[in-house]
């Protein structure tokens, strides 16, 4: 053989190894580890509303198309997940949760659906008699209208049915508590307390002595620091029933208000999410945010906070923006109003940061690139909140910050249209909308007829141009996002009242209302371009539900169960049967 002969020889073989190893490499890159068929895709992304199958390699979305497509990404090794012509939308994010809080209130007695005094009452009282152990009895869930005409309980209610030891009932909306004579005793709460700032210890104008109704968190802080803080097995044990329970309700992240504490010179509860990543236990995304009180904001507040964001800067725990309180809630005259409450007008409720500094500490957020997040209920903390973020974006330059207004109940018609310009995410919670007693019978009277109007004013700031991002406000309201689906988009009751819906041109189509719950909803987190939708490269977040949500009458949509939930490609829930 002559040595030409030999050289091509050795040429070809080589070239066979390349071009195998290369195949091999091809397909070893391409092979899915899990693939969806026989589905139902709603993928929230524009460019491909609409699939029947998806690819998932390595916990991020490798394609998405149909049945025959998606077979080619198929290897011996690949998991197949037949969805059975079902529905499959991307993981929801809930943009507003206490998730710490919450996961405690499924252990605590919960009277949110009660109707009477006496309702109440026997809950409570057949609680405390299963828990004779617990130190003090606590729960919430009441709701204004009950207590009717005043709206607010008295411990004479609660010393009824447990005169032996400390009972403290939160009220559903978080704003308001409900304490017998041992938790104020237990408080050293006397007549002689003075109300905090910011706070009020409701007291008979007869006598002084406090009723045992408790307004906003000054006030509530007083009564805690008498309750033993929670160990960290118990605070780890909460954590798993809360990401359980996420999981079984198709929530695959969560914006967390303060709920997990990320400051105060402690990481303590952040480093429970940590331990629970470690052990493979941690099955939602988590986004912090650090609760900043007035009246300021100190050095070692910003260190901790920059501290943070460095820390957890992933996908997983993320520790980025910042949570200011401006306000209270209307149905107790504690939210800011821009003129006197209508069925009281000696109040216009009050804001709990001097504006001024406000606005300064929110641009020293805003120069320093961390994200904010303000409670703003009332119509004048709405326009605070507007104003210091226009005013932030002046004085330091800065693009798309997408700070945030959470709640925004009752904005004035004149700052509706400013959300968009501004690029303001308006965080909302449909569920708050409900128009239920609490809506109709206290809220609505309280700000009446003309600025009831524009109770939480959906399509109007959509259509000027504002992002709607949508949560729960968990524990206040359920975590399970369908039945806020179903009422953004009927703003009915369960019952179909009122007919048409209350402020029917608030309502917004099921297309936005998904859309609040994924692709938005992850924008006002900055991570569009990693959740939220799915396409390929994003993160394989994903649920598969029991019905199609686009074919079933609205009012059937709070009655959609999720099937299967998957966080970065991985199962978390399945359902029976599945």
């Amino acid at each position: 053989m002559t040595n030409g002969k030999f050289g091509r020889l050795i040429f070809l073989g080589l070239l066979v190894v390349f071009l195998s190893w290369t195949s091999f490499a091809e397909t070893k890159s391409t092979t899915a580890d899990v693939v969806l068929v026989h589905a139902r895709i709603y993928t929230v992304n524009t460019q491909q509303p609409w699939a029947e199958a998806l690819a998932i390699r390595e916990g991020r979305i490798l394609a998405v198309g149909t049945d025959r497509e998606i077979a080619r990404y198929r290897g011996v090794s690949t998991k197949v997940i037949d969805a059975k012509g079902r529905l499959v939308l991307p993981g929801f994010t809930d943009c507003h949760v206490h998730f710490m809080d919450g996961s405690f209130s499924m252990q605590q007695v919960n009277v949110e659906d009660a109707k009477t005094v006496a309702e109440i009452q026997e809950r409570i009282k057949a609680y405390a008699a299963a828990h004779p152990n617990d130190p003090w009895v606590l729960g919430r869930g009441w709701s204004y209208p009950v207590f009717a005409p005043s709206g607010l309980p008295d411990k004479k209610q609660l010393d009824a049915i447990i005169p032996d030891r400390p009972a403290y009932i939160e009220g559903f909306d978080g704003h308001s508590w409900w304490a017998n004579s041992k938790a104020l005793e237990a408080a050293h709460i006397t007549k002689d307390t003075p109300d905090p700032p910011g706070g009020k210890i409701v007291r008979d104008p007869a006598t002084g002595e406090a009723t045992g109704a408790i307004k906003e968190d000054a006030a509530d802080a007083i009564v805690r620091r008498a309750i033993s803080i929670p160990g960290r097995e118990a605070k780890l044990q909460a954590l798993r029933a809360g990401l359980k329970h996420a999981n079984e309700l198709g929530v695959t992240r969560v914006h967390v208000m303060g709920g997990v504490n990320v400051g105060a010179g402690d990481v303590a509860d952040a480093e429970l999410l940590e331990e629970l990543r470690r052990n493979n236990e941690l099955t939602v995304r988590f986004y912090l945010a650090y609760r900043l009180d007035p009246p300021e904001v100190t050095a070692h507040q910003l260190e901790q906070i920059e501290q943070a964001r460095g820390r957890y800067p992933d996908d997983w725990i993320a520790a980025g923006g910042v949570k200011f309180f401006l306000d209270g809630v209307i149905e107790t005259h504690t939210a800011a109003m821009l003129a006197p409450y209508s069925n009281d007008p000696s109040l216009s409720g009050q804001l709990l940061w001097d504006p001024d500094k406000y606005k300064a500490f929110v641009a020293e957020l805003d120069r320093r690139g961390i994200q904010i997040f303000t409670h703003a209920i009332g119509d004048r903390a709405i326009r605070l909140a507007l104003d210091a973020y226009e005013s932030a974006a002046a004085q330091n330059g800065t693009k798309d910050a997408r700070h945030r207004i959470e709640h925004i109940e009752d904005a004035s018609a004149a700052d509706i249209p400013r959300f968009g310009p501004l690029g303001v995410i308006a965080s909302m919670q449909p569920l708050h909308a409900y128009p239920d007693d609490d809506t109709l019978k206290s809220w609505l009277p309280a700000v009446g007829a003309e600025r009831g109007t524009r109770g939480w004013a959906w399509h109007s700031i959509q259509a000027a141009g504002g992002v709607l991002a949508f949560g729960s406000d968990w524990p206040v309201v359920t975590l399970s996002p369908w039945p806020g689906l179903q009422n953004a988009v009927t703003r009915e009751t369960t019952e179909g009242e009122p007919k048409g819906g209350w402020i029917p041109s608030e309502r917004i189509s099921l297309a936005d209302a998904i859309k609040g719950y994924t692709l938005n909803a992850a924008f006002a987190g900055h991570r569009e371009k990693r959740e939220g939708s799915l396409e390929p490269g994003k993160l394989a977040d994903l649920i598969v539900v029991s019905q199609n949500v686009f074919q079933v009458d609205p009012h059937e949509l709070g009655k959609t169960k999720v099937t299967l939930t998957m966080v970065g490609g991985r199962v978390v829930y399945k359902s029976d049967g599945f």
